[in-house]
């Protein structure tokens, strides 16, 4: 059976393109479900190699514009769960992070990970919001 409440969004405007196995993003009545962004421009390029400022401000961006594009805004961003590769990027992307959030900041966790899925990429971010 179908749910047509349902919205998965594999192709955004801004954002790389998957490989068609898995969704960007996916919209179930007034959840939102955001996959892991990382800093990839449209092109499938990485952003700011070994520069995590550059990175992190680029996975943000893309996170919003998957948000964006499934109806939501950043004031309905619930949650987001950060992936790091070395926590010593943690207090700048707090500052990052701050001039995205300004009022109501969604709820965070922040992990250290060995290795993300492409060895340049320092940082990925997904989460949930609701509207």
């Amino acid at each position: 059976m179908v749910n047509n409440n349902v919205v998965r969004l594999i192709s955004p405007r801004n954002v790389a393109k998957t490989d068609g196995t898995w969704s960007q993003g996916v919209r179930k009545n007034n959840f939102i479900f955001i996959s892991g962004q990382v800093p990839l421009d449209f092109e499938g390029n990485i952003i700011g190699k070994s520069n995590f400022e550059l990175q992190a401000k680029q996975a943000l961006d893309n996170f919003i514009s998957v948000l964006d594009e499934l109806g939501g805004k950043q004031e309905n961003i619930m949650m987001i769960t950060v992936f790091l590769t070395n926590m010593k990027y943690r207090p700048l992307f707090a500052k990052i992070r701050e001039n995205y959030f300004k009022k109501n900041p969604p709820a965070s966790t922040v992990v250290e990970v060995t290795r993300l899925f492409m060895e340049e990429i320092l940082i990925e971010i997904n989460g949930i919001a609701f509207l």
